[in-house]
């Protein structure tokens, strides 16, 4: 316990004197508390709880908690990065759980999880969890809860079949997974029992009001920052975005209505403002939004935006932004070379990159910070060159700016059109050669770990039987080699590890996510995968 942390917690929103026969809740995050409440997605599940007179709810993390109920009904994780699962075993754990749903007796808490992570391909997890929210939480929390307390009474197996109704809510337990032999591919994946549905639809909020904070405190990560999310999803469809494909429809929040007073609201409490979302200068009323942040009584107010589309990089955007107290901007470009952008349909040219930069010298920025990507199917030698040469035109055209390149390994996303693609062996080698031929001309090269990158492609293509290597693998430390080893311990009950991670799969086969509906259909996706490579042929 750790009750300093939260004593400096502004919150705003009123929490509400749970009833004495309120439902008892643990809400998880499963990291530190700094790096949880910082999740705009954690706050605002949590204060949908708290503030239900139905409900009792603490938090944990793996550092501190609240005041925890003895006996609880329901035991809740966020999950928002693929290897935090291993801190979800800890907690489990350290509350007594048995780790496996199917371990789990009448007197255990029913074990629920939600989040992109899981929300995206659940199966890795499947074990671990009784039940799985799918998609945006706002609605679908409440809907777990009404219907929880309509069978609180009844037996575990009872609560889990009536839950398996709600739309949005998956259930492993109640499916079965049939495979081509014991290391073969995923067959089908039904029901146990007639009147579970065949397949689940993640839940979509529709409203013109999305997610903002609903505690500031020193003690986040982004040091006492009130976040307003200014969309949801993004338009762009890059074929291997996750961020894109799996949070369809794209939303904009209403200025007037909505962003505008929830700033107004979060300056009573904190000088800083983050607008959050996949692609917030998309926002179709940004530019009315970015006037009312440029207005001399926000002087004190320190404002920062989550990475921008680079077409919409202005000197006016930079120098706002510059005088909020940014020092620099992120965009997304993926590659220097034009024909690897159309493959991944990042409409984007090269003259639109020089002139954001430009803009952003001259509007008083000091540095960009680009991501990239190495591996995206269809990649060549050329591509990677066409990089190289963009970044000696970027110093030219803004002399001044530090530059940055954030380089990722492509990773195959379910839901995208790329889902079938296999991570590029050679991806290590091309971020090695990326760190030798841009440091010498001045950028700043931060490669993401190629280890990291195959290990969240076996959880992000997983099915149920990687479970037992994420079990294995937790012993062992989080490290590649544990997970080689672990599968060379399961040697015969699963596919290599290969195949999970750099094969490219056949499109007939069907998915280990097949059962779990996303906003496009899997025939859309492959007319998606069509038109990319046939961009990439021409």
């Amino acid at each position: 316990m750790a009750t300093s942390e939260l004593a400096l917690e502004q919150l705003l929103f009123t929490p509400a004197t749970p009833a004495p026969d309120a439902v008892r809740v643990i809400y998880a995050f499963p990291n530190t508390y700094s790096v949880g409440i910082t999740s705009l997605g954690y706050q605002v599940i949590w204060s949908l709880l708290a503030s239900r007179r139905e409900v009792a709810v603490a938090r944990l993390f793996t550092d501190l908690a609240e005041p925890l109920p003895r006996d609880p009904e329901l035991v809740g994780f966020s999950l928002s990065w693929e290897l935090d699962y291993v801190h979800i075993l800890d907690l489990l754990e350290r509350q007594g759980i048995p780790l496996q749903a199917e371990a789990r007796e009448e007197a255990h808490p029913l074990v629920f999880g939600g989040g992109p992570v899981l929300t995206a391909n659940p199966e890795p997890f499947a074990a671990f969890f009784d039940l799985i929210l799918l998609g945006d939480g706002e609605g679908l929390v409440e809907q777990m809860i009404q219907t929880y307390r309509q069978v609180r009474q009844g037996s575990r197996a009872e609560k889990l079949r009536a839950l398996a109704q709600v739309p949005g809510i998956y259930v492993p337990s109640l499916y079965e997974v049939h495979y081509r032999g014991p290391d073969g591919p995923v067959e089908k994946v039904i029901p146990k029992r007639d009147g579970i549905p065949s397949s689940i639809r993640k839940h979509t909020f529709r409203g013109n009001t999305l997610s903002v904070s609903t505690v500031v405190t020193p003690k986040a990560a982004w040091e006492s920052i009130y976040m307003v999310e200014v969309v949801r999803s993004c338009p762009e469809m890059c074929r291997f975005c996750l961020a894109s494909y799996l949070t369809l429809p794209f939303r904009a929040a209403d200025v007037e209505g909505h962003l505008i007073p929830a700033v107004e609201r979060g300056l009573q409490v904190t000088q800083r403002i983050g607008l959050l979302g996949a692609s917030v200068t998309q926002h179709p009323q940004f530019e009315p939004l970015l006037e009312y942040l440029a207005q001399d009584r926000f002087e004190q107010v320190r404002l920062s935006l989550a990475s921008v589309r680079t077409g919409t990089v202005t000197p006016r955007l930079a120098q706002v932004l510059s005088r909020r107290g940014s020092q620099s901007i992120t965009v997304a470009i993926e590659s220097g070379s034009e024909r690897l952008r159309r493959i991944v349909n990042k409409k984007l040219t090269n003259e639109e990159i020089l002139a954001a930069a430009a803009h952003a010298q001259a509007g008083g920025l000091k540095g960009i910070k680009f991501y990239g990507m190495v591996g995206i199917p269809a990649e060549t030698q050329a591509d990677l060159e066409a990089t190289v040469a963009l970044f000696k035109e970027l110093k030219k055209a803004a002399p001044r700016l530090r530059l940055t390149l954030g380089c990722s390994t492509f990773v195959p996303k379910a839901h995208t059109p790329f889902q079938w693609q296999g991570v590029d062996p050679q991806a290590e080698k091309k971020l090695q050669w990326y760190q030798k031929h841009l440091r010498p001309l001045g950028v700043e090269f931060r490669p993401e770990s190629y280890s990291w990158s195959v290990i969240q492609a076996l959880i992000s293509r997983g099915d149920r039987r990687v479970a037992r290597v994420l079990q294995l693998a937790r012993q062992w430390g989080e490290s590649l080699g544990s997970f080689r080893r672990a599968f060379k311990e399961l040697k015969g009950q699963l596919p290599p590890l290969d195949y999970y991670v750099h094969s490219d799969w056949d499109p007939v086969d069907p998915l280990p996510w097949q059962h779990i509906e996303g906003p496009l259909t899997p025939e859309r996706l492959l007319q998606h995968r069509q038109e990319a490579f046939s961009v990439g042929s021409s």
